[in-house]
């Protein structure tokens, strides 16, 4: 097939107001443009249900005939660049941002991110988790110099909503019931064994993790989280990491090195 057609025939399959490409036939000769209908519905269906997947707790808060116009939407303007769909709809946070009618739910954005997130996470290369006991073996004195090796599934969404009890709320793990109060929640997502955990940090917390994630020791990141929030909380974020598994490893650094 043409470099043009395949271009045409490509467009055409991810936008319905296009007409059938031009140079198509059908195997027996007839009109192929009910065949290319069938078709292209076939490949809208198996997208939408692509993002339906990936995104379950996001089609409920706005309904599967909302959520499907909208990934058609998507779809039409982000058709995949790759047969594997594992990540596709990587971007669909994005544009459900500037997607006016979705325009009141302001929260929706960062919880199609945690969803995308917690799939990264599923997908992410296997890893065990830090042993408590390693710690115990740092000498006090070098406690402050320690680096942090995240584990691969691990990744934190930060939100001016309450995005984690929304999720949970829609995806089966709390039951539906008002916010109050209505305030941002920080969440850390990570697969530390066979399950994606989704945890709700405590103040500080994501900047603390995110700081250990990027390299600091942990003096570094305990500042960095203490100029954050007045409220972090070194030994209970310190306990949250542990037994979380967002990590896989320490390692001491030289203090004449920081």
């Amino acid at each position: 097939m043409p470099a043009d057609i395949q271009t045409r025939f490509a467009q055409a399959l991810a936008d319905t107001a296009l007409p059938v490409p031009a140079g198509l036939a059908a195997w027996n000769g007839g009109e192929p443009a009910r065949r290319f209908g069938v078709y292209r519905n076939n490949v809208a269906s198996g997208l939408i249900g692509a993002l339906v997947s990936r995104f379950p707790a996001s089609e409920r808060i706005v309904g599967k005939d909302f959520f499907a116009a909208m990934a058609q939407e998507f779809i039409r303007l982000f058709p995949p660049r790759s047969p594997l769909l594992l990540s596709y709809g990587d971007g669909f946070a994005d544009f459900v941002e500037s997607f006016e009618p979705a325009s009141e739910l302001a929260y929706l954005p960062d919880v199609i991110r945690l969803e995308a997130a917690r799939g990264r996470a599923y997908h992410a290369a296997d890893a065990a988790p830090l042993d408590a006991g390693e710690l115990s073996k740092v000498t006090p004195e070098k406690l402050e110099g320690l680096v942090f090796l995240a584990h691969p599934s691990m990744s934190i969404l930060r939100s001016a909503h309450p995005v984690v009890t929304i999720w949970a709320m829609n995806g089966g793990t709390l039951d539906l019931a008002p916010i109050e109060p209505w305030i941002g929640e920080d969440a850390l997502i990570v697969r530390p064994h066979m399950l994606v955990d989704v945890h709700r940090l405590p103040p500080g917390g994501a900047a603390f993790l995110q700081a250990l994630a990027d390299g600091a020791t942990l003096s570094e990141a305990a500042g960095a989280a203490a100029t954050s929030t007045a409220e972090f909380d070194l030994s209970a974020n310190l306990a949250g990491l542990l037994q979380s598994g967002a990590f896989t490893a320490i390692k001491e650094t030289d203090p004449d090195d920081q």
